[in-house]
């Protein structure tokens, strides 16, 4: 028997952005690869010549490589199973297609939709489940010519026994069962000459040494066709691992409605790959430690075990709990890049790591970074509602003493006791008003390091303010 190292693959159609569901499929494959010391291969199935666009294929490798999703066979990488395309695969195809019908497996099928719509609707109407009657089956070689002659449009039909169980043992589910009965002859290549998607994908998979395959559980009804498919040409089975679909938080399949961004859009909007990650490696699988892990760990500690078997619904909150964690431990080289330029107009280059150190908590965007430079050192302040109450609220003879107590070179901790002393203030009616004056905020960073940043000659002005500050 043929040597076949572990691989696993991811397969999208470029037909739009990757979106959170299947993006999560293509983590779960590359963790899986990683843990096993195997292959990670990527292929697209661009078929649908009406649907695919090359920019959604440059996208998707974009996306895969910014999430750290690097692949080790497809497109760009090579490898000895190419092309890694669908549509430059249609000569692969088409070979199939001919052994199949030279072995009397398959058959052209000449029903338009319409007739194929009222047989499905009358086989409900009875209690039963709908599958293809087999009209076509039967024709002679000379009534199919004749059709072909008058030029007919036709589709390509498997031919399926009757009587026959496929089973298999699905590495999340169990074992599964299906009748043929039930399957009925189904359609593998449409009538304009196209491959249907489960056709090409079963001949890929095989071809291409996939030994695992996990996709997500609304393919499961398509696994006993592609077994049927690889048994007749004799092509090698890879084993499956059907996963629990991603919902909203109404329970129905994730959606843009529901809260479901591309990855673009996480990109865009700031989110760390590693959060993506850490986030996208949890739902619906579980570690035994609830703690941000880099890539290795989180492939040496991914189980199909630990798969479970319920729907995973997305939280917006879990998401921006990893974001949190990531910029928690992330470098400061990291952060600084991260924050982009929404802080290296404001921030001095020789304040740069102390600007970082010191708001690194309390950012989860790079936006929120760049409020913050803007806080500390804009020679305009602005004051949120609860601030300006805070200010109000001490007084202007509060601000009058901070400001005289105030000197150059202070750390903040001696500079708050002074003016605890000489106010006669403590705890939050000592630092919110404080905090509140200084930054505008009256909750935020460590006041000791931002008031390092601020320096005594803004720190001097904002208090001066303060104290001018009045109701309305």
């Amino acid at each position: 028997m043929e040597f076949r190292p572990f691989k696993t693959r991811f397969a999208p159609s470029p037909t739009g952005l990757l979106h959170l569901g299947n993006v999560r499929t293509a983590l779960f494959n590359f963790l899986l690869a990683g843990r096993m010391h195997g292959v990670f291969l990527l292929r697209l199935e661009d078929t649908d010549a009406m649907r695919g666009h090359a920019k959604y294929a440059v996208a998707i490798e974009e996306d895969l490589r910014w999430l750290g999703l690097g692949w080790s066979e497809g497109p760009g990488v090579g490898g000895g199973h190419g092309p890694y395309t669908q549509s430059e695969r249609g000569h692969i195809y088409k070979e199939y297609f001919d052994a199949l019908e030279e072995k009397g497996l398959a058959y052209p099928c000449f029903c338009s939709e319409h007739e194929l719509v009222i047989s499905r609707k009358t086989q409900l109407a009875a209690g039963h489940p709908p599958r293809y009657t087999g009209r076509c089956r039967t024709l002679s070689r000379v009534d199919v010519e004749a059709r072909f002659a008058q030029g007919a449009p036709a589709t390509l039909r498997f031919r399926v026994g009757d009587g026959v169980t496929v089973a298999f043992e699905d590495k999340v589910r169990g074992l599964q069962s299906f009748a043929t009965t039930d399957i009925g002859d189904f359609v593998i290549r449409r009538s304009d000459g196209t491959p249907a998607f489960f056709f090409c994908n079963a001949i890929d998979d095989a071809l291409m040494g996939t030994t695992l395959v996990i996709r997500g559980e609304d393919h499961l009804t398509n696994t006993p066709r592609q077994i049927l498919l690889l048994q007749a040409l004799g092509l090698p089975l890879p084993e499956y691992a059907h996963i629990a679909l991603v919902v909203g938080t109404d329970g129905a399949p994730l959606s843009k409605r529901t809260g479901s961004k591309s990855v673009h859009e996480l990109r865009e909007s700031g989110f760390l790959p590693l959060a993506v990650n850490n986030y996208l490696a949890r739902l619906g699988h579980s570690y035994e430690a609830n703690t941000l892990m880099g890539m290795v760990d989180l492939a040496e500690n991914f189980d199909l075990a630990r798969l479970g078997r319920a729907p995973a619904r997305y939280d917006e909150s879990q998401l921006l709990h990893w974001q949190h964690e990531v910029i928690l431990h992330a470098s400061t080289d990291v952060l600084w890049d991260w924050m982009n330029k929404a802080v290296y107009s404001l921030v001095p280059a020789s304040e740069r790591t102390a600007f970082v150190e010191a708001v690194r908590a309390n950012v989860l965007f790079p936006h929120d970074a760049g409020e913050w430079a803007e806080r500390i050192y804009s020679e305009n302040i602005s004051y949120t509602s609860e601030a300006r109450n805070a200010i109000i609220g001490a007084g202007p003879e509060f601000f009058s003493k901070a400001a005289a107590l105030l000197r150059s070179q202070m750390d903040f901790s001696a500079y708050a006791e002074s003016v605890k002393v000489m106010t006669g203030t403590k705890g939050k009616a000592l630092f919110q008003p404080l905090r509140s004056a200084l930054t505008g905020q009256i909750h935020g960073p460590e006041m000791p390091r931002v008031f390092s940043l601020i320096g005594f000659q803004r720190a001097t002005q904002r208090l001066g303010l303060a104290q001018q500050l009045k109701q309305g």
